[in-house]
Formats: structure tokens, sequence, C-alpha cells
């Protein structure tokens, strides 16, 4: 299946996701459980891999997230893409820093739109130390 071109990165898709991630990062920012769990797949394919955790299953993120304490860092996102394929299927990747360790942080989410709406069928973050002599665009180490 080809996708036409019309159809990557609609406007009104990319406006949608975009304001669903920007809600997602204020909810992880404030802790609000529950909000987090909503916006994964309630289903026990979803998948999250995390800094130093994993979670297979939903059952297991909202263990996960009962778990996790209000964070006591701030987080600056930058290079935030969002990027959709039709309207109901999109990836949306940043980087960010966290006001508490040197490391760079990435995060990618895949989003799907199903019948209880968009939802995160997928996401993983990590940090890795950042190079600051490298050349811009060259990968972290």
């Amino acid at each position: 299946m080809t996708l036409p071109p019309d159809q990557v990165n609609r406007p009104d898709v990319v406006a949608e996701l975009t304001a669903l991630f920007l809600d997602y990062e204020a909810a992880l920012m404030a802790n609000d459980a529950d909000a987090l769990n909503g916006y994964f797949w309630q289903h026990d394919a979803v998948t999250r891999y995390g800094i130093a955790d994993t979670q297979k299953g939903h059952a297991a993120l909202v263990a996960y997230r009962a778990s996790v304490p209000a964070p006591d860092f701030t987080r600056a996102l930058h290079d935030v893409r969002i990027t959709t394929f039709g309207s109901d299927m999109a990836v949306a990747m940043c980087e960010f820093r966290r006001s508490d360790t040197p490391l760079h942080g990435f995060q990618t989410q895949t989003w799907v739109r199903l019948p209880s709406g968009w939802k995160i069928v997928s996401a993983h973050v990590s940090m890795v130390p950042l190079d600051k002599s490298a050349p811009p665009g060259s990968p972290p180490r």
C-alpha cells in the first residue's frame, strides 16, 4: 500500500496530535497517573520501554504509574517532531533535557486512532550522555 503524499503530515492531524502530545507532557510532569494511563491503549499488546523499566500490557502500565513519585525535576522538550500517516496513525518524537541530570533524553510514541480515540500503542524513552564537542547532528555518545 502506498500512502498518497497529501496524506502524510496533514495539517489538521498534525495539529490534533501535537495538542495531545503536549497534554501528555503536562500530565507527565504533574504525575497525573489517571490521565497518563488514559493516553495508552488498554490492551495486553501495548508496550512502553522506559529509562530503567519496561511495561508490557496496560495492567503493567497502570501498576508502574501507581509506583512512580511526582517528578522533582523539570523537563525541557526540543526538536519535537510529529509525523502523521493519513488520519489514524502518527509517530511523536522529541528530545529533552531534565534539570536533574546532564544526560540527553529521547522519547518516541506511536499513536493510533482507535474507536476510543487517539491512543499510544508503543512508547520508548531513553537517556544517554551527550558529547558536547561533537558537531550538530552527530549521534550522542
